[in-house]
């Protein structure tokens, strides 16, 4: 793969530097997108604190990074497919940067982003992965509903839900949004505290037009980090 020289600095003109949690080659596990072999960058920080968070150790630490050094450790994977992700990747400001970045290297680019901070300035060519937190999150309040707007037909909206009422909110705010008109919506059970057998059921009965998926990488590694 050919990677273009990329833009080094934000309007700032300082360096881009990032915190990165770690960078890995792994099966996508969610997403219209998994299955797909994918390199997941992972950046530190997350200004929320959901209650069944898998991912708490890039909460903090993380090694600076520059934008090269991310490149080179991306392309050396040898994958077109690659996911941002955290964290809440768009606590850092370099973010943006790295997003074009990427794509202007030909690479094939997601992110997976908590709602809650504004997705304007992201390159076009990324594909935006959103969640809405449901109450049982415990983050619920934290979702900018402007970023609906900020979506078309190439992203998704995912929830996560850990219990029928999680459910029953869900179902509520795709109607009252229209969800199903902007982007293919997904539905994954919180693993340990939602049976995911009856999370299907309830799509199933209230012919629901989402996409039930489970993390995939969950059932092939368990908790295993970096996988």
């Amino acid at each position: 793969m050919l990677v273009q020289q990329p833009q080094q600095t934000m309007t700032s003109g300082a360096p881009v530097k990032l915190r990165i949690s770690e960078i890995f080659h792994s099966i996508q596990g969610e997403s219209t997108r998994a299955g797909l072999p994918t390199v997941f960058v992972r950046l530190t920080g997350c200004p929320l604190r959901c209650v069944w968070c898998d991912t708490e150790y890039a909460f903090s630490g993380g090694k600076s990074t520059s934008l090269d050094e991310v490149l080179d450790q991306v392309t050396g994977y040898r994958c077109r497919t690659v996911c941002v992700t955290g964290g809440e990747p768009l606590a850092q400001p370099g973010c943006l940067v790295l997003l074009r970045a990427l794509c202007d290297a030909g690479f094939d680019v997601s992110l997976e982003t908590s709602g809650a901070i504004d997705l304007a300035g992201i390159d076009e060519r990324v594909s935006k992965i959103m969640d809405i937190k449901a109450p049982g999150s415990g983050e619920a309040g934290k979702t900018l509903w402007e970023n609906l707007a900020r979506l078309g037909a190439r992203d998704e909206i995912k929830f996560v839900l850990d219990s029928e009422s999680d459910y029953a909110w869900a179902r509520e705010v795709i109607d009252r949004h229209r969800l199903s008109t902007i982007c293919p919506v997904l539905f994954s059970p919180v693993q340990g505290r939602l049976d995911p057998a009856q999370l299907a059921d309830w799509i199933l009965r209230d012919s629901l037009p989402v996409r039930f998926q489970l993390q995939l990488h969950k059932l092939l590694w368990g908790s295993e980090r970096g996988k």
